[in-house]
């Protein structure tokens, strides 16, 4: 969809849609066409655009009118009833907008771990503006003039907030393939998988364990769930007092006797952030029993990195780099 819209300067505002819909809909026996619709607007300018190229195919793409071969234009009657305001327009159109691109490979380029992460401060999902290319800048300035994308409010950071209002629909239809993305290449795809449940599964009984520690006063982050690039996976509260995330939880899993993996990322992180870094490491046959607790270690940089006579340190891989030659 992405790719074929890519060809368009302006794919329309909430007033353009809600004013041609509205027309489609009082006029549905006059069998308006694509010319007629081009006249309508012609010489218009309606939130500072004069082009609409890009509208009409917008809205084909997405079914919410259908073009026949003779380019008559026919609105989608189980949209009729969502035009009695625009701001229930703009919700049904999202919606319809984002199951759509559900299986766009492009869009998933875009919203993507890679680009997207937890806001903890503000306690919302975020986007780069890098995510965007600019063949594809018409596409970024719809979902901002429809609202799914809003001004971060620091503004050096150069990010856009996905605005709360569709985060319920955005969960259920973009976050699981990110998460099914994250996985990595197909080769590594089997294994990874099943790693992956069970690092989500140990997640989840860590923040049920917060919230639960906190007597469910606080609101914790789940990091993880959208990014893999913070270096820890949760962020919490060290107490009910507490203002500002000052817990920051890697969640490792295991079987037997306690293990866990550590990346560069996460040692660099637990080193900058000292004693508010914490390790919790599940043990996923017990997890599940009433009143199971974690194993938690607080400032691991220094309690289990620096001390080999409580930790085995093995190193499986290591990365080789070649030489600038003279």
């Amino acid at each position: 969809m992405l790719k074929e819209l890519s060809k368009y300067e302006n794919l329309g505002t909430p007033s353009y849609h809600f004013e041609l819909l509205n027309k489609l809909r009082d006029n549905q026996e006059e069998n308006w066409k694509i010319n007629d619709i081009v006249g309508l607007f012609h010489n218009r300018i309606i939130d500072g655009r004069s082009l609409f190229d890009g509208c009409l195919p917008f809205l084909n793409h997405i079914n919410i009118v259908q073009i026949t071969p003779e380019e008559e234009v026919i609105i989608d009657s189980s949209f009729l009833e969502y035009l009695v305001s625009e701001s229930l327009m703009v919700d049904r159109l999202i919606e319809r907008l984002l199951l759509t691109l559900n299986s766009d490979p492009i869009f998933h380029d875009i919203f993507c771990s890679e680009f997207i992460s937890r806001d903890i401060i503000y306690h919302s999902v975020q986007i780069d503006n890098s995510a965007f290319p600019l063949k594809h800048s018409n596409f970024k300035q719809l979902i901002i003039d429809f609202g799914i994308l809003q001004e971060h409010p620091t503004k050096e950071f150069n990010k856009f907030i996905i605005n709360g209002r569709y985060k319920k629909i955005f969960d259920k239809v973009v976050l699981p393939e990110i998460k099914k993305r994250k996985i990595g290449v197909d080769e590594l795809r089997r294994s990874l998988e099943q790693k992956q449940i069970h690092g989500e599964e140990a997640e989840i009984f860590v923040l049920k364990f917060e919230s639960e520690r906190l007597n469910g006063k606080k609101e914790i982050d789940w990091v993880a769930e959208y990014s893999a690039a913070d270096g820890y996976d949760i962020a919490s509260y060290e107490s009910e007092e507490s203002t500002d995330h000052n817990r920051f939880i890697e969640v490792k899993s295991y079987i037997g006797k306690p293990y866990f993996f550590w990346s560069r990322n996460e040692i660099d992180i637990a080193r900058i952030k000292k004693l508010s870094y914490y390790l919790y490491l599940v043990d996923r046959k017990s997890m599940n029993e009433l009143g199971y607790a974690p194993i938690i270690i607080q400032d691991p940089y220094n309690t289990v990195l620096k001390n080999e006579s409580e930790w085995d340190q093995r190193i499986e891989k290591i990365k080789m780099t070649i030489k600038n030659k003279d």
